[in-house]
């Protein structure tokens, strides 16, 4: 049974015998004029089938009696024509051979044969509430079984939720899957290291981008895992900043949040560096902040701790750093723990201090523990892939020491639990002493 069999398999054991569950890949989206977007699949289709051939459907019924359970594909016919020009289409019997199915129907089978597939079934599973057109799909396919009464078919009695199950499994990654996000965070990794060595003062945000794209594509990765942040300067404390087209300028730090996707798994890092090779002392004394509350937060990593102990502890540490560096009032907003509970940090540092990571870059799984009384933060299990990126980011502003003004600073890598702690997946230089030693050796 290969990996995606298995998951499908663990998937079914989670429904009630005769069950049905739907889920389909997403659709190819127009650009513009006859050209459509670069075509990504859906990442739950993906997980369960390793298919990645648009207008597709994996129609799942759970083992009922004598009947074993099934998977089922359906998707686009051989079509010699479009395959001149759009490239190879398997085919639903090349898919079944290939991809492990138990049957595999042309697409535009499906809604013929969903009929006969409900027929009885006690619940029918899918992606629910996701977007309107399924809903209504989902209706048709419906009313077409009750048509049937007449001759002692009954519909399924409950519609559920596809996506919680696939959450939960999703979020604990397999080896498998752990070497695609290794190799992910390898190939980001050169890619942030690329960029260090290109940068010179007067660099356009785009060239920095341009030297993590072509580090991606020549290792092998499909495509950056979400829009890569380029931000010189003041820029950096645009948190989603996009633009990408500012110039650089010599003492501006450098912030680069970019991760490639590899064979469907996502990374995601982020450096910040001097333009120039040189950090100056305002910058670093921040740097050094934001690099010690990543060690803090990094050290509530582990097996059976709260996911939120992390984000916590990076707080803590950032909220002292604050008063000691003089972002904020000591006499006016008291201690570490007065600033925290009156969210004085806040102006400084306003985001979360990490997230999960997988086949999408905020991936899938709850952070609380709905089942318990309280819904407390959820523990940390092997398996798992989280980031850890903390931050400091300093506006202008009144009683601000201007050395810190227009710096933004993120430290953000890619973190595995493992069975006795953690592994840190990216291996970007991350200290100021690395930092420094590898720009400066590439302008000697």
């Amino acid at each position: 049974m290969n990996g995606y069999a298995s998951r499908r398999a663990r998937l079914l054991a989670h429904m009630p015998p005769g069950a049905v569950a739907v889920l389909s890949t997403a659709p190819e989206v127009a650009r513009n004029g006859d050209s459509d977007y670069l075509y990504r699949h859906d990442s739950y289709f993906y997980y369960l089938t390793g298919f990645t051939e648009p207008d597709s459907t994996l129609v799942l019924v759970a083992a009922r009696g004598d009947m074993p359970a099934r998977a089922i594909l359906f998707c686009r016919q051989k079509n010699k024509e479009r395959e001149i020009w759009e490239g190879f289409r398997h085919g639903p019997e090349g898919a079944r051979a290939a991809f492990g199915f138990d049957a595999a129907h042309a697409i535009e089978d499906l809604d013929g044969e969903i009929g006969k597939l409900l027929a009885d079934a006690p619940a029918l599973y899918y992606a629910l509430g996701s977007n309107a057109a399924l809903d209504a799909q989902v209706k048709i396919w419906f009313d077409s079984v009750r048509r049937m009464a007449r001759t002692g078919v009954t519909a399924p009695a409950a519609a559920i939720d596809l996506l919680p199950l696939l959450d939960e499994m999703r979020l604990l990654k397999d080896d498998a899957e752990q070497a695609l996000m290794r190799r992910a965070c390898d190939i980001s990794s050169q890619a942030h290291a690329r960029a260090m060595r290109a940068a010179r003062p007067g660099m356009f945000e785009y060239e920095l981008e341009a030297e993590l794209l072509y580090e991606f594509r020549r290792n092998g990765a499909q495509a950056p895992a979400y829009n890569s942040i380029v931000a010189a300067g003041a820029n950096a404390c645009v948190l989603h900043y996009s633009a990408n087209n500012a110039q650089s300028r010599d003492g501006d730090l450098i912030l680069i949040d970019a991760g490639c996707e590899f064979d469907g798994y996502a990374s995601d890092i982020t450096r910040t560096w001097p333009v120039n090779g040189r950090f100056s002392e305002p910058q670093k004394r921040l740097y050094q902040l934001v690099l010690s509350a990543q060690a803090a937060a990094l050290k509530a990593i582990a097996p059976g701790l709260p996911y939120a102990g992390a984000h916590e502890a990076a707080v803590q540490v950032l909220a002292q750093g604050m008063l000691d560096l003089g972002l904020l009032d000591k006499d006016k907003h008291g201690g570490v723990a007065d600033v925290i509970a009156d969210k004085r940090h806040l102006q400084f540092y306003m985001h979360g201090t990490g997230h999960w990571l997988g086949m999408d870059v905020h991936d899938v799984g709850q952070y609380r523990d709905t089942a318990a009384a309280g819904k407390p933060s959820r523990a940390l299990k092997p398996g798992m892939v989280v980031t850890v990126e903390p931050g400091i980011y300093v506006r202008p502003a009144d009683g601000v020491p201007e050395e810190y003004w227009n710096t933004g600073i993120r430290i953000e890598d890619d973190v595995l639990i493992t069975a006795d702690g953690h592994a840190i997946l990216s291996s970007a230089p991350r200290t100021v002493a690395d930092i420094e030693q590898l720009m400066q050796s590439t302008k000697q």
